[in-house]
Parts: structure tokens; sequence; C-alpha cells
């Protein structure tokens, strides 16, 4: 639509707004001013990578980056109302007046570029999505030897080190023999049982036994671990070759008797231990293979007719008191108690019977030497002040140490036996003939001296 000049100029004066006019002089010179201004304040805002090099202060004038600095900057965040009025101060540009200091963790050419600057800016996708949770102290950094657990540069002095200080550490990078050795050798030479432990335990990984073998012959440190490690573990088959290898037949013959701990069935058990009976124990050892088998064949025999008894109820010791386990894989102590409870009367040809197990297991059973702290010769004299029997006295006199006080004893109380034994000792053949006269004619003790002394094996001495 077309309008006159004259109308142009009516729309303009009858509007509400204003129109832009250039009549006041000063106009030009306030938009230079204004421009200067505005350029000035985005100085502070605005961070070019010219001057990476310079130092930075915070308003308080401490060296933004620092420690203190991210300290206070951090706890303050919520009331920095100081540096807020430093800047309203600062700036004259109305536009910013209103915007605070951000607390220096950002930079605004950061932002334009998408990229961080080093030291403690972030860019600006970083910022974003960082949590709103606050940090009163900045993560100092890693040395950078933390971040090489699992690169390819370390030596075997350095891996022991980090070993033993519990850090992870791969071994796999020691894949040659001398490596490996090399390995093993800074590992004992470091004293910790746990760092050659875990050596021991890569190299059963990765060598052959064979190798491993020959290699640990000549490190006896180290192959004591291995031998400690095996057992803990109850590797009895790599155990058995370990001392096969190394020519070791008694240690052989232990653990191979060892496995019988395994064996739960006494049937099974006990062909087990028929088998270790031939294998190269000790003189000393042996007898004990072969006693511990006889006593789990026992134990099977009576376990066997005693359950028969209880459960035919016929016997009365059974039924008054039954019985609570049973007497297989139980030690001879245990057997022993178990016999006299039970089978206290039976003959000496039974198994079951108490005099059969102490004279067939004698040796384990031992015995026990009488002391007595005010002397046997006082004991004796007690004794027959209360009438004891003669067998009693006989016995204790011959505990008596002296031989003097002896036969003084046994020919006061007329122990004939220990009189009669202590001459034929002592072949004291003038002492037995006057000995002879003071007993009694045709009676035992007679025969006994006329005995000894036609006896033609004895050498007296007068």
């Amino acid at each position: 639509m077309n309008r006159t000049k004259g109308d142009e100029e009516e729309y303009w004066n009858s509007s509400k707004f204003k129109a832009f006019t250039f009549d006041d002089d000063d106009d030009e010179l306030s938009q230079l001013k204004e421009s200067k201004r505005a350029v000035n304040s985005l100085r502070d805002f605005v961070d070019d990578d010219d001057d990476d090099d310079l130092e930075r202060v915070s308003w308080s004038g401490e060296p933004v980056g620092s420690i203190s600095w991210s300290i206070k900057e951090t706890a303050s965040n919520s009331g920095s109302n100081h540096e807020r009025e430093q800047l309203k101060n600062r700036n004259s540009f109305s536009s910013y007046a209103q915007l605070p200091k951000p607390a220096s963790t950002y930079s605004l050419s950061s932002f334009f570029r998408g990229r961080t600057r080093p030291g403690s800016f972030q860019s600006l996708s970083d910022a974003l999505s960082d949590t709103p949770a606050k940090s009163y102290a900045p993560e100092l950094g890693r040395p950078k030897g933390e971040y090489r657990d699992y690169s390819n540069d370390w030596s075997p002095s350095d891996t022991v080190q980090r070993l033993r200080k519990g850090k992870v550490c791969s071994l796999e990078r020691f894949r040659s023999l001398q490596d490996k050795l090399q390995l093993l050798e800074e590992a004992v030479s470091m004293h910790d049982g746990n760092v050659i432990t875990a050596v021991l335990i890569f190299l059963k990984r990765t060598l052959s036994k064979e190798i491993l073998f020959r290699e640990l012959e000549v490190r006896q440190v180290a192959l004591r671990h291995l031998i400690h490690f095996l057992k803990e573990i109850g590797d009895q088959k790599l155990l058995l070759d370990l001392f096969r290898f190394l020519d070791r037949t008694e240690e052989l013959a232990l653990t191979h008797y060892r496995e019988h701990l395994n064996i739960q069935d006494p049937e099974k058990r006990k062909e087990f231990l028929k088998t270790c009976i031939g294998l190269p124990f000790s003189a000393e050892d042996s007898a004990h293979i072969q006693d511990h088998y006889t006593l789990l064949e026992r134990q099977i025999i009576i376990e066997a007719n005693d359950r028969h008894l209880e459960s035919a109820g016929q016997t009365e010791i059974f039924r008054k008191h039954p019985r609570k386990a049973s007497i297989l894989n139980m030690p001879l102590v245990t057997t022993l108690f178990y016999s006299c409870f039970y089978h206290y009367t039976e003959a000496e040809g039974t198994f079951s019977s108490p005099v059969n197990l102490k004279k067939t297991f004698k040796n384990w059973l031992g015995y026990t030497k009488k002391r007595a702290p005010i002397g046997f010769h006082r004991v004796v004299e007690i004794l027959h002040k209360n009438s004891a029997p003669v067998q009693i006295l006989q016995e204790y006199v011959n505990l008596v140490e002296d031989v003097d006080t002896k036969l003084n004893l046994a020919t006061k109380f007329k122990c004939h036996d220990v009189v009669i034994d202590t001459c034929r000792d002592l072949k004291d053949r003038q002492q037995l003939l006057a000995y002879r006269s003071k007993v009694d004619k045709g009676s035992a003790e007679e025969e006994k001296i006329d005995a000894i002394l036609n006896s033609s094996q004895i050498r007296w001495k007068n």
C-alpha cells in the first residue's frame, strides 16, 4: 500500500512507540564509551589461551588451582556475597552487574572451544555432568607408578616388592625360564614366605613337573616352601611325585600312609594299611604300622561281635550300659578301656580280653616306674606293720636300690625269693648256702636253692 509523506509522518507521530532519532549530539560518543566498558568487562570472563602461562589469582588474592584456594572456594560456594559485591563495584556494565563471579571453576573460553584447560578448569560437557556433591579437598594426583600395575616394564625386583606390599601385580610377563627363576630368587632373597609361595604357585602352573622339580632340587628354601604348601592343600599326588623324584623314600612312605585318613570304610582302610606294611619305613615306624593294622583288625572283630550281642539283648552288661559309640578307629587306650568295661572277665585267648590287648601292644602301653619320696625301705616297714602279705612285701623290697639294705629287709621279713634271687645275681655261693639252713626242710625255697647251686651256667665267686 502506498502512503504519502504526510501519512507517514502522521503514523510515526501518533504511534505509542517512540522512534529512534539521531538528534542527540552525544549519542555517538555515549555508544563508544558503552562499547569500551562492555569489552573491558568481558575481559574478566573470557580466558584466552595466550594467557595460559600467566599466574591467575582469585578475588581473595590466592593463586587459582592451589589446595587452599580449592577448599575455600568449594566450602564457600553458597556464601560468596563478598566476591559478588566486589564484582558489582568493579563492573560498570549494567548487563553483567547482576551476575556473581563464578567460583573460578570454569573457563569461559574453554566453554566456547569445547576443551579443558590444564589445571582445575573443566569443559562445558564435564561441567554439566558434574554431580552436586561438594568436595572440600581436591583429590591429589596419583604417582605415575600407580598406573603401571598392569604394564610390562616391572623388573623381578620391583614385582617382588609390590607383592610384598600386597599390591596387584601380574606375573604373566615372566615367560622365559630364566625370568621365572630370577623372579623366584628375588622372592627367596626377600625372606617373605607369602611372596615365595605366590611365586611357587605361578611356577607350578606354568612349568612342567620335571623342570620344576629339577630347579627346586638346588633351591632348598623354595623346595621346603613348596612341600609345605602341597601338604596344606592336600595335593598328595604331586607330593608323592616330588618325593619320588628326590628319592626321599621315608617321606614318600609316610605321605602314602597318611592317605588312610581319607578312607572312611573300616575294611578298605584295613586293606590300605596292609599295603603300607611293605613300604620303606624306618624300623621303628614299620613296627607302628604293623601294630596299627593289627589294632584295626581287632577292632573290626570286637565291633561285629559286640553289635550282635547288644542287638540280641542277652548280655547283662550291654543291657545295663548300652554302648554310646563304635570302637572302630579308636586309639589303643580307648580300646583297652572299652575292653576292661565290657570284657573284663574274658579269658586271655579272646581278642577282646584286656590281658590279650596288653600283651599284644605292650610296647605302646609302656610301663610305670614306682617312686617313694620316703624311700622304699620305709614303705616296706609300714607295709609289714600293717600286716601286708608276703607277696606285697617282696614286690616293694625288690624296689630298694641298695643291695645290702635289700638283703637285710628280705631276711628280716622272710622274703625268701628276694634273698635267693639277690644271692644268685651276686654269684655269692657261700651266702646262698648259709641261707639254705634258714628255710624249712623240703620246702619250695630249699628246692630252688639246690637247683641254683647245682646249675653249671653260673660261675660262682666263692
